[in-house]
């Protein structure tokens, strides 16, 4: 823990919230006054670990700055993770939501700090040698075919969310949020939005509805020392919708990754890590389900997550960003666009 003052979190105002609102559960009790520290790696929300100096948790809070409406929503992460704790999906246990904003200016919850590492790039990996990592890459396919497995109504999240209309929907919200993040000129993120209302529709009629995690790929779960996922992270962006949402997005992150080594996550081409070929065919068996049509999904994955990277782009411009890595995220929006460009067939 460090004595300095971490940007978003009052470890005083924190300690006292704490002390009146987690007083019933032995799993939160303090042995002393809390301290924090921000976890390095997260360019949205950011993550602290706090502790008593006998223990540690986890605490989630909105980034600093210009928040674009329906993000960062700290209810819906926890929620989703609450609702999916007796399933097979690995999640942290949840300990508290705080709305009130007045604690550290913003809303945040409270969760169980998860012993894992969240492994990001190839170097990390190749310690591990191909054999883990292969175990590690196919644990992390079946985590989401779990995922996507679970009927939301069981886990009390049949209202989660509108999987009807899904697709139409995500590419009015994402260029929305575009509007709202954009400081340049993007021609061609006007170009696949244009190409997406176009062909979106069409390709609802293969949605398998379910629940979304909404940013799924491998620094996003934590795997434990035997190389299995022992918890599911970051789920701001959780919702019901069409489940192969998720696999076109984690396949493109292995794909930006051999298109922009260095300023992404490239743990995917880690040896021993299944290629793009094998993670859809594990994922088609595990669900018994038909993946040679993912051009549209492929092509949404590219401008959702080049709408969050232009976003990131933005607040890091107004110094609004907290911690290191956000000076070379606006240099990958334009290769993801044309990514999403060449996924779709071009129409007039």
């Amino acid at each position: 823990m460090t004595d300095t003052d971490v940007p978003g979190l009052d470890p005083a105002a924190l300690t006292a919230w704490w002390r009146a609102t987690l007083t019933t559960d032995p799993a939160t009790e303090l042995a002393g006054d809390l301290r924090g520290s921000l976890i390095a790696g997260g360019k949205s929300n950011l993550t602290y670990r706090v502790g008593d100096g006998a223990r540690t948790w986890i605490v989630r809070r909105p980034p600093l700055g210009h928040v674009l409406a329906t993000a960062h929503d700290m209810a819906r992460e926890h929620r989703v993770m609450t609702a999916l704790a007796p399933t097979t999906v690995p999640v942290p246990a949840t300990y508290a939501l705080c709305s009130d904003d007045t604690v550290l200016g913003a809303p945040f919850y409270v969760m169980a700090d998860v012993a894992g590492t969240p492994y990001r790039t190839a170097d990390q990996l190749a310690p591990l040698g191909p054999e883990r990592t292969r175990r590690i890459s196919e644990g992390l396919v079946d985590t989401l075919a779990a995922l996507h497995a679970v009927a939301p109504e069981e886990v009390g999240l049949g209202d989660f969310g509108r999987p009807e209309g899904f697709l139409v929907r995500q590419v009015r919200r994402w260029s929305t949020q575009l509007e709202r993040s954009r400081s340049r000129d993007l021609p061609a993120a006007d170009e696949l939005q244009r190409r997406l209302e176009g062909a979106v529709e069409a390709a609802a009629a293969g949605t398998r509805p379910g629940i979304v995690h909404g940013d799924y790929r491998l620094d996003n779960a934590l795997v434990d020392d035997t190389g299995a996922v022992a918890a599911v992270i970051d789920w701001e962006m959780a919702t019901l919708g069409d489940t192969l949402t998720d696999v076109a997005l984690m396949v493109l992150y292995g794909r930006l990754a051999e298109v922009a080594p260095g300023a992404v996550a490239d743990a995917g081409r880690a040896p021993g890590f299944l290629d793009e070929d094998a993670i859809l065919e594990r994922y088609a068996a595990a669900r018994d389900t038909d993946l040679r049509a993912l051009d549209v999904h492929l092509g949404l994955a590219a401008f959702k997550l080049a709408v969050i990277l232009e976003g990131i782009h933005f607040r890091h411009q107004h110094g609004q960003t907290v911690g290191d890595g956000f000076a070379d995220v606006g240099a990958v929006v334009v290769p993801l666009l044309e990514m999403g460009l060449a996924a779709l067939p071009a129409r007039p």
